[in-house]
């Protein structure tokens, strides 16, 4: 029988390898957590970041998928599954996912994130744009995020600047999928 320390410990040596971008060494070690405590969402959401970064979307929206099941209370990985569905071009689906997170509290940064994301679909690229930064005052759930939301309000605002409205499909194409090519978690 596998044990609290057995799952903490392959947490950190999973978290460890990722660090020093050991990749299968990380799934490895994500999977043996997930084997430890079969009710976590954690080690899914670990594997999904791990598969998103190396750029195999589709095994990263399965582990998101399990995450967000195992834990419909996790919004990191609830949002995160909607981010690698909206970059895929399928933003209804996306919206779906992230809609219980819009009953977050306002002082999180997410809801108002997904708030930008449906203005995006919608091509209200200043709405978006007015909801990414609420969103970036807020108490973020952490830095690599705001980061990324921060890259995302410099490529909608050059892409207002340029002749022509932007479209949708071009900012989720050339913004939102090299931020997960340079490792989005």
């Amino acid at each position: 029988m596998n044990t609290s320390s057995d799952y903490e410990s392959r947490l950190a040596a999973g978290l460890a390898a990722s660090r020093e971008g050991r990749l299968e060494a990380a799934l490895a070690l994500f999977a043996q957590a997930s084997e430890a405590d079969p009710t976590s969402g954690v080690p899914h959401f670990l594997i999904g970041s791990e598969h998103a970064a190396a750029g195999d979307f589709a095994s990263a929206e399965l582990a998101f998928a399990r995450a967000v099941l195992l834990a419909p209370g996790f919004p990191l990985a609830r949002y995160q599954l909607g981010l690698l569905q909206f970059t895929s071009q399928r933003a209804p689906v996306a919206l779906l996912t992230w809609e219980p997170l819009l009953s977050l509290p306002e002082t999180d940064a997410l809801p108002h994130f997904v708030r930008g994301f449906t203005a995006l679909a919608a091509d209200a690229f200043d709405d978006a744009l007015r909801h990414y930064r609420t969103g970036l005052a807020c108490n973020a759930p952490n830095p690599a995020l705001c980061s990324d939301i921060l890259q995302l309000v410099d490529a909608v605002e050059k892409l207002q600047r340029r002749e022509g409205a932007p479209q949708e499909e071009e900012v989720a194409q050339h913004v939102l999928l090299s931020a997960y090519a340079r490792g989005l978690h």
